[in-house]
C-alpha cells in the first residue's frame, strides 16, 4: 500500500518541532554564507554563485543517470545570468536546464503555482522528443518506479493514476502555498516526498521536484541558497531512493524527514568549503599571478578549478593541457615548485606535483 493509497492522504505525519537546533545552526550558517560571499570582489562572488549552479546542474542529471558536460553547462549558465555573451552550450538539453535553474532561483520568493511547475518541466524537456513537455502525465499505463529486468521487475512504487494528477497538483499548490510549517527544512522534505509520490509527469519529476525543495528552502532564507541539494543527495543516491521508497509506503514521515535534512546540513557544509577555498584562491593569485606565464596561469586555473586534481599535476598533464614541449613543461614545474606553488612527490617518470594553498 502506497501513501497516496490511505484514506488520510496528503495529510502526512511527522513532528513539526523536529530538529530545531538544525534549523538555527543552518540558519546562522545561511547568513555568514551569504555575508562572506557578498563580500568577495563581484567577479569572484559571480564565479561562485555559478560554480554552485553548475554543480547542481551536473548532479541533479547525475541522480537521473544522465552525464554533461561541465564546460557546457558552465558556458550556458554563465550566458543565462549574462555574465557571458558568447556561449559554447551546443546540447540544448543543458541549455533547457540552466534556463530552469536560474528562473527557480530568480522566482523564488513568488509563489509556486501550476503554471510555473510546468514552465520549468517544459524549459527541462521541451527537446526531448519521447516526452510531452510542460503537461501532466496523461497515459493509462500505471506510473512506476522499478528496477531490474525486464521479465522479472521489481516495483519500488506507483504513483496515483493520470487521471489523479491534474487534482493531486492543485491541492500540491494550495498545501505549498498555504502550508502551516515554519520550519523551511521540514517543508522542503515535505514538499519533495510529497510532489514526487504524485510524480505527474512521464520524465523529469526527480530534477523538478529538487528544484521545489530549493524553492521552500530558499524561501525559508528568504534568498536563494548558496548550496547544491542535488550534489549532496547524489553522493548519497542509494540511500536516498531507499529512504524515498520507505517514506512513501506509508503517511508517517519522521525517518523521511531527518535523513533529508541530514542531506541538506552536508550540502551546506560543502558550500562552506567551497567557498573558503574560494577565498584562498582569490590570495593565491594576489600573491603569485605576476610570478607565473600564462601556460603557469592556465595549469594552475585547471587545478583550481577542479578543487583538488586527482592524482595530482604531472608532466604529461602539464603538456595536455598547455600544448607545451616536455623540456618547456618540465622547466615550467619545476620553476612552479622554486616558488613554493608546487611541491613534488616521487621521483624519476612517477614524479608529480600539488598545489600549495
Amino acid at each position: 500500500m502506497y501513501n497516496w493509497q490511505h484514506k488520510n492522504w496528503p495529510h502526512f505525519e511527522f513532528d513539526d518541532s523536529l530538529k530545531e537546533k538544525e534549523l538555527m545552526d543552518f540558519m546562522l550558517k545561511a547568513g555568514v554564507l551569504k555575508g562572506v560571499v557578498s563580500a568577495l570582489p563581484n567577479d569572484i562572488s559571480n564565479e561562485t554563485i555559478v560554480q554552485i549552479m553548475v554543480a547542481e546542474a551536473m548532479k541533479t542529471s547525475e541522480i537521473e543517470g544522465e552525464m554533461l558536460s561541465r564546460i557546457e553547462v558552465m558556458s550556458s549558465i554563465k550566458n543565462n545570468l549574462g555574465i557571458s555573451a558568447n556561449p559554447l552550450a551546443k546540447d540544448k538539453n543543458i541549455i533547457g536546464l540552466s534556463r530552469m535553474l536560474i528562473d527557480v532561483r530568480n522566482s523564488f520568493s513568488e509563489p509556486l503555482t501550476e503554471k510555473k511547475i510546468l514552465e520549468w518541466h517544459k524549459m527541462l524537456m521541451e527537446n526531448n522528443k519521447k516526452v510531452n513537455a510542460g503537461v501532466w502525465r496523461k497515459h493509462k499505463e500505471p506510473m512506476q518506479v522499478i528496477s531490474g529486468s525486464v521479465s522479472n521487475p521489481t516495483i519500488h512504487f506507483e504513483a496515483p493514476p493520470s487521471t489523479q494528477v491534474a487534482k493531486e497538483m492543485k491541492e500540491f499548490v494550495d498545501w505549498y502555498n498555504h502550508s502551516t510549517i515554519k520550519n523551511p527544512l521540514i517543508k522542503s522534505a515535505v514538499a519533495h516526498i510529497y510532489f514526487e509520490s504524485i510524480h505527474p509527469f512521464e520524465d523529469g519529476n526527480g530534477r523538478v521536484g529538487r528544484a521545489i525543495a530549493e524553492k521552500a528552502l530558499s524561501q525559508g532564507l528568504n534568498s536563494p541558497v548558496l548550496f547544491s541539494i542535488s550534489r549532496a543527495i547524489e553522493a548519497n543516491k542509494k540511500e536516498y531512493y531507499t529512504e524515498l521508497k520507505n517514506g512513501q509506503s506509508g503517511l508517517a514521515i519522521n525517518k523521511w524527514i531527518e535523513w533529508f535534512i541530514s542531506v541538506i546540513v552536508e550540502a551546506q557544509e560543502s558550500s562552506e568549503r567551497m567557498v573558503r577555498f574560494t577565498i584562498k584562491k582569490v590570495h593565491f593569485f594576489d600573491k603569485y599571478d605576476s610570478q607565473i606565464n600564462e601556460r603557469q596561469r592556465k595549469v594552475i586555473n585547471k587545478i583550481l578549478e577542479e578543487e583538488f586534481f586527482k592524482g595530482g599535476m604531472n608532466t604529461k598533464k602539464y603538456i595536455s593541457i598547455t600544448g607545451a614541449s616536455k623540456s618547456t613543461a618540465t622547466r615550467d614545474l619545476q620553476d612552479l615548485v622554486e616558488m613554493n606553488i608546487f611541491k613534488s612527490t616521487g621521483g624519476g617518470r612517477s614524479t608529480s606535483y600539488e598545489i600549495i594553498l
